[in-house]
């Protein structure tokens, strides 16, 4: 990780009195690593740690299953360089990278973000470039980074543009957030946010709880919770996140051959875990800095989940998309102990958790689930809604399908990364 570099001082006072000339300061900021004073400063309590990360934004193209069902012309986009055959906008961790490098991504967008953890009261500094688009140079869209369901008391970094700001191409912005509750949320993008979100801008945040730091009695140092339950509750093994989303080729095919899109006609032709379809679903991490080329080099999140019997494994599950999805695990209870990273429990501390085998998400909303691995075997995991089953309509299985992979106790190294 590295820390973005200081700003100059944004007071209330000069924001207030500035208007629209404070925040075309704050959008003005030069690409990271130059001599030159950004626009905005933010100062910590000084017992707080800080974790700093940099986002670049741009477009690129990534590669839906081979073999799915032809959709001409809109899918496999012609213009599409091999292996590749849809076009995306995403978000791609550039932390540590010299300017050079940061402006090198240009192209290379990230289909479903990196997966961010941050612990909770840690001070969070994201700095986003706006790289712009490679494929649409005459597009001058700006990019924000807007933390769907967090807790935020300050607009300028709220990420949406009619409150705060957007940032325009080739110039950064540096964000500040402080999470005081724990649990699932998601990131995405608020500029133009429809076309934006359906193109690939999305992502997971963990917040970790502090609970973590104090087990509870009889637990031993280095537990981990999903939240500060007070009782154990949500302890948990392994992790696993995914993000939900639909894709509908021909919006993508129009933003890369210009053409406008009526969002009214939504018809999706591609249903994606971790912007993964079944059976890519099932293939490992990726690294998209990689020189190494492959069909999801630029989609890195797997959505295989793997334990041993008797592990506890909890699901961050969220649903960017604009459908209702359900998904199910056969032969597997899930319990439910999070909706909206907020826990099920009562004021009294009652615990109110919900126990069955299917786990339903509506748009802009997330799940926290935890399930006991049960005897070594493979079971599916799957959207119970056969129509999200398929890939671009044609025969055989696809779409939102996974697996849980469960091996004899003792089996897997402990996790060190999630959806490891």
């Amino acid at each position: 990780m590295t820390t973005p570099e200081k700003k100059r001082a944004l007071t209330r006072r000069a924001l207030l009195g500035g208007g629209a000339g404070a925040l075309a300061a704050v959008a003005a900021a030069r690409w990271p690593g130059r001599s030159a004073q950004p626009a905005v400063r933010v100062t910590a309590a000084a017992t707080a740690p800080t974790t700093s990360l940099h986002l670049a934004a741009t477009d690129g193209w990534v590669s839906m299953p081979a073999g799915a069902r032809a959709n001409a012309p809109f899918w496999p986009d012609s213009l599409a360089p091999s292996p590749f055959d849809l076009y995306v906008f995403g978000f791609r961790d550039v932390t540590g990278m010299d300017d050079a490098t940061v402006k090198a991504q240009r192209g290379h967008a990230q289909i479903s973000g990196p997966l961010l953890g941050f612990d909770e009261g840690t001070d969070i500094r994201i700095t986003l470039t706006n790289l712009g688009l490679s494929q649409r140079p005459d597009l001058v869209d700006g990019h924000t980074v807007h933390w769907h369901g967090f807790q935020n008391a300050i607009p300028l970094f709220d990420g949406v543009p009619e409150l705060s700001i957007s940032v325009p191409i080739g110039r950064d912005f540096t964000y500040f957030y402080r999470p005081h509750d724990a649990g699932t949320y998601m990131y995405h993008c608020h500029f133009e946010d429809v076309e934006h979100v359906q193109m690939g801008m999305t992502g997971l945040v963990f917040v970790r709880p502090a609970q973590n730091a104090h087990p509870v009695a009889g637990d031993p140092p280095g537990t981990k919770y999903a939240y500060n339950d007070g009782d154990g509750s949500t302890r948990y093994t392994r992790e696993f996140g995914f993000m939900m989303t639909e894709i509908w080729s021909e919006a993508h095919y129009r933003d890369a051959h210009i053409q406008t899109t009526d969002w009214t006609d939504f018809a999706p032709s591609f249903w994606a875990l971790n912007g993964r379809c079944y059976p890519d679903t099932l293939a490992p991490n990726g690294n998209p800095v990689s020189t190494a080329a492959g069909r999801l080099q630029y989609q890195p999140n797997s959505a295989l989940i793997t334990a041993n019997e008797g592990d506890r494994v909890l699901l961050r599950m969220a649903n960017l998309g604009y459908q209702n999805h359900t998904l199910t695990a056969d032969g597997i209870d899930l319990t439910v102990v999070a909706k909206d990273a907020a826990l099920l429990a009562g004021r009294d501390g009652s615990k109110h958790y919900l126990t069955g085998n299917s786990v339903e998400l509506g748009p802009g909303e997330s799940r926290d689930v935890l399930f006991t691995a049960p005897a070594p075997g493979t079971y599916l995991f799957y959207d119970r809604n056969y129509a999200y089953l398929d890939n671009g309509g044609g025969g055989g299985y696809g779409g939102q399908l996974t697996e849980i992979r469960v091996s004899p106790r003792g089996t897997l190294p402990p996790q060190t990364t999630p959806n490891a």
